[in-house]
């Protein structure tokens, strides 16, 4: 693990606000998508020089993205010594599902009554990519993406920014303890597929199914987890 020069989230789509960011807002993304797939290793130190060579941006943006990812608990900087990628906690893990259990299934429901017909058909791409055979060359680290990008793609949909970025908060975080049981889940693939009827419930526009299916997800997610502790 370090801080790669390629982003780990090349392609998952975010709120359509991004497609003019800023070098501070990129910056952001970058940074904050090798932390969430443990490219930068929790614990380990973020080297900003080398983090602006990697991403061709200045000092000035990766210390405004740095701020951000403190907010969000993904870095901490301490006097004198750095930054640092936060340690994951598993302890934090039941308060972020009771988080996550509240507000993922609101999202997939107002994500079902209000999702434009461009969300619409971007969701059913991502359904159709969903299934797609078993025996397919697909490995952990690419159904951890397509999970990130389910999630994210259905947070849009949501067209609540507060909400939006509320829950990708608490999926990075969620998806930073998934990381470090990659290895060990035993049938990681089975788990993203759970995401194929809550898309269908989505895209056709059955709110009260969504809600229902997403709340099972998140408590399917945590104990999984806990099985593996």
């Amino acid at each position: 693990m370090g801080n790669g020069v390629n982003s780990p989230l090349a392609g998952v789509p975010e709120s359509s606000a991004e497609t003019s960011e800023s070098l501070a807002d990129r910056a952001y993304r970058e940074i904050r998508d090798r932390i969430v797939m443990l490219d930068i290793a929790p614990g380990s130190p973020i080297n900003e020089d080398q983090l602006g060579s990697a991403l061709g941006i200045g000092r000035t943006p990766i210390r405004e993205a740095l701020k951000r990812l403190a907010h969000e608990r993904l870095v901490v900087a301490y006097a004198r010594r750095g930054t640092f990628a936060t340690d994951v906690n598993i302890t934090d893990l039941a308060h972020i599902s009771e988080v996550r259990a509240h507000l993922e299934p609101i999202a997939a429901r107002s994500a079902a009554e209000r999702a434009t017909d461009q969300e619409r058909a971007e969701l059913r791409a991502i359904l159709a990519e969903l299934g797609r055979p078993r025996g397919s060359t697909r490995t952990a680290r690419d159904l951890m993406l397509l999970d990130l990008r389910i999630h994210r793609s259905v947070y849009a949909a949501v067209h609540n920014a507060y909400l939006e970025d509320t829950l990708m908060r608490y999926d990075n975080l969620a998806n930073r303890i998934w990381c470090l049981f990659i290895d060990r889940l035993p049938d990681l693939a089975a788990h993203i597929e759970e995401h194929g009827p809550l898309l269908e419930a989505v895209i056709s526009g059955d709110g009260d199914r969504a809600a229902e299916l997403a709340g099972k997800h998140v408590i399917h997610f945590e104990s999984e987890i806990r099985a593996l502790i």
